[in-house]
């Protein structure tokens, strides 16, 4: 076990502490992102980015009632600090402990951790684990900000983001994408020191980009990126607002963006939205964000549930746009039970916005990684390995352009024309393998991976309800409601 993953153990053990005091486990990783903060900029020494007089020694060294009073006095400094980022981290912060004896075990715990090893191995890399740890763990209900590592490595490897490239996650989440990209280019240049100032200064400051709406998953984000060198460049918005229209525009676009719909049935409220303004399907109203985030040749890969290939009406409207200004290259279908939270039937999809706003996809490479696969979850997990095929046969281009070869309808790998897509309707939900995905099912044992596919199911039906209500125009629902009074 490295020292990370020992740390981690111990930081997630506290939690049970703090049940006790009424807080939950996403509360607890908030809480101990406030914490770390302070601990963190100690073991750096960077705590003059705060306040005088807010120091992690101070609090540490307080005992019973007056440190908490003085933890909560504290959070409400640190809101206003003059320092942008400690400032977003702590905006509107509040405690939920209660009882001064857990804080106390938290900052007594935090300080008997073996920071210099932890330092050794990277504070980054501790941070993405407890995020890890708590999104995995079904109880914290935290899977919907987190995307598995071994899917954004993959994603990360095709894609190749470069130096001097603006890398954007308009649903950003934890930083998973963004965090996996600056790794990437960080291996490129010897952690940024082969790069000449000016660039490693735009590298840390300015090349990763987008938007979050979850406040509290905000803060993780931020504190995320801080810890693996990035300074900010996520803002707390409403990517589906006219906010979205102020992320600056990307070289390379990689996200998950969050499934379902509008709460309330809201559409989004974008003035540059054409194509998906009447609709509150969330990922399709991505989707044109995406499209037009990117700039000329720029490239994406976007995590999407099954219903954006297959939608009808504004569904088919978004995908013969996106055809028509992109290249959309390739589809990976990917297996069930990869999330932590939900076991949606997802795909990525690989494209490359054209210099021209017509007849940009020629063709669609569909590699099928759910057929005929093991369900996947607590028994087991999504690695690496998995990819491995994949990433071969997709080859080095990140815009799709390597060599290819069809390997015939017994294979995973398929190439479907323009105008094959055309004469489907422009459905993309292409399948040809015999799916024993509910043979697999049968063999799952843990309860939990049980539970996660009955409610994949479900969300997958409701999903398809919701996206049939969303399409209903209002000329039918006017007809319908008037055959349902005659009938009365």
């Amino acid at each position: 076990m490295t020292t990370t993953t020992d740390i981690v153990a111990k930081l997630w053990g506290l939690c049970n502490v703090l049940r006790d005091d009424g807080v939950t486990y996403n509360e607890y990783v908030t809480e101990l992102t406030f914490l770390l903060f302070l601990k963190m900029l100690e073991e750096t020494g960077r705590e003059s980015r705060l306040p005088e007089g807010l120091r992690w020694c101070i609090l540490a060294k307080r005992e019973g009632m007056e440190q908490l009073d003085y933890y909560k006095a504290m959070l409400l400094e640190l809101g206003k600090a003059k320092d942008g980022l400690v400032s977003a981290i702590f905006t509107d912060a509040q405690t939920r402990l209660r009882k001064p004896t857990n804080l106390k075990a938290l900052t007594s715990n935090i300080d008997q951790l073996d920071w210099f090893s932890a330092r050794e191995e990277g504070l980054g890399n501790l941070y993405e684990g407890l995020l890890e740890k708590n999104a995995s763990d079904k109880k914290s209900g935290a899977g919907q900000y987190f995307t598995p590592r071994p899917l954004i490595d993959c994603i990360v490897r095709l894609m190749k983001p470069q130096p001097g490239e603006v890398v954007q996650d308009p649903a950003a989440g934890t930083a998973g994408f963004l965090v996996a990209a600056d790794h990437h280019i960080k291996n490129q240049t010897d952690d940024l020191y082969t790069l000449p100032e000016a660039q490693a200064f735009f590298q840390r400051h300015n090349a990763f980009v987008g938007g979050e709406l979850v406040p509290d998953a905000h803060r993780l984000c931020l504190m995320n990126m801080l810890l693996h060198g990035i300074e900010g460049g996520v803002e707390n918005i409403d990517t589906l607002s006219p906010d979205g229209e102020t992320i600056p525009k990307a070289n390379l676009v990689l996200t998950n963006p969050p499934f379902g719909t509008k709460k309330g049935g809201g559409r989004p409220t974008r003035t540059d939205f054409s194509i998906t303004a009447d609709t509150s399907n969330k990922q399709l109203a991505f989707v044109e964000h995406i499209v037009r985030a990117l700039k000329p040749e720029g490239r994406a890969a976007v995590v999407l549930p099954d219903n954006v290939l297959f939608e009808d009406n504004t569904g088919r409207r978004l995908r013969t746009w996106l055809m028509d200004l992109c290249n959309l290259h390739t589809i990976l279908r990917l297996p069930t039970g990869i999330f932590y939270a939900q076991g949606v039937k997802t795909n990525v999809l690989f494209f490359q916005r054209g210099k021209t706003d017509k007849g940009n996809t020629k063709a669609v490479w569909v590699y099928d990684m759910r057929a005929n696969m093991p369900a996947f979850g607590k028994t087991r997990p999504l690695t690496v390995a998995d990819f491995a095929d994949f990433e071969k046969v997709f080859g080095d281009d990140p815009n799709g352009n390597a060599k290819r070869q069809d390997l015939g309808e017994e294979s995973r790998w398929r190439c479907f024309t323009r105008q094959q897509i055309t004469d489907r309707n422009d459905n993309l939900d292409i399948t040809w393998l015999r799916d024993t995905e509910a043979e697999a099912e049968e063999h799952l044992t843990e309860p939990e991976d049980i539970a996660a596919a009955i409610i994949g199911h479900l969300k997958a039906a409701l999903e398809e309800i919701e996206a049939l209500s969303d399409e209903l125009e209002p000329d039918s629902v006017d007809e319908a409601a008037a055959v349902a009074e005659a009938a009365e």
